[in-house]
């Protein structure tokens, strides 16, 4: 019988042969900071993995859906990292002893600013968000954007874009944290098809952010 503390890495080299057998190759990317995560110099590793949905890999995926459970040697991960593949671009969200390796697939890259402010008070000059006037956060960062309604009980204003029954346009953005770089509401989103969002709400959980985007209608 094996010691308990070498149980894991036995489970990590069994999920590395199911993946051989069953997965597709992948390039595991390391960000080293807040810009362009999958590049060259964060690649890492390349190894076999596959992705199935939670609880059973013979249950559907759902619409909506972009948690899987990761099949692959996660003794070369860790949270925060991206997997690219055929299956398309997953980070790693949880990383447990002996539980499944929870991975989130990305469907789209962004772009994360605070806005700079403006330098006067009262009559002054042009006081709205310019994209010149802006500081960055976190720049082109594969995540997962998905349609969300939420909008804290109030009905859709005039300038919030339409979209979605109930409320104005939003998103819900799933993606890793970066050390040294904190998310707050106010801050903009912007991602790869070129539209533009204002952050409602933030939370960073032991997964990584969930963010709450409303999109802006002009």
């Amino acid at each position: 019988m094996l010691p308990g503390a070498h149980v894991p890495d036995a489970i990590r080299r069994g999920l590395g042969l199911a993946a051989r057998g069953a997965g597709d190759w992948c390039d595991l990317y390391r960000p080293g900071g807040a810009e362009m995560p999958i590049c060259a110099a964060n690649r890492i590793a390349r190894l076999p993995a596959a992705f199935v949905a939670p609880g059973s890999p013979h249950h559907g995926v759902s619409y909506g859906a972009s948690v899987f459970e990761g099949i692959f040697d996660a003794g070369y991960a860790q949270p925060g990292d991206y997997l690219a593949g055929a299956e398309g671009v997953f980070f790693v969200a949880s990383l447990t002893r002996l539980g499944p390796v929870l991975c989130v697939r990305t469907n789209r890259t962004v772009t994360l600013a605070r806005p700079a402010g403006t330098a006067l008070a009262g009559v002054a000059r042009y006081g709205g968000v310019q994209a010149a006037e802006t500081v960055p956060l976190m720049t082109a960062w594969p995540a997962s954007v998905l349609a969300h309604s939420r909008d804290s009980g109030r009905g859709a204003l005039p300038g919030d874009a339409p979209g979605l029954p109930g409320g104005a346009g939003g998103w819900v953005v799933l993606m890793p944290g970066v050390e040294g770089v904190f998310l707050r509401p106010g801050d903009l989103i912007r991602d790869d098809l070129g539209r533009m969002a204002v952050l409602s709400g933030t939370e960073l959980t032991a997964l990584g952010w969930r963010l709450y985007a409303r999109q802006a209608g002009t």
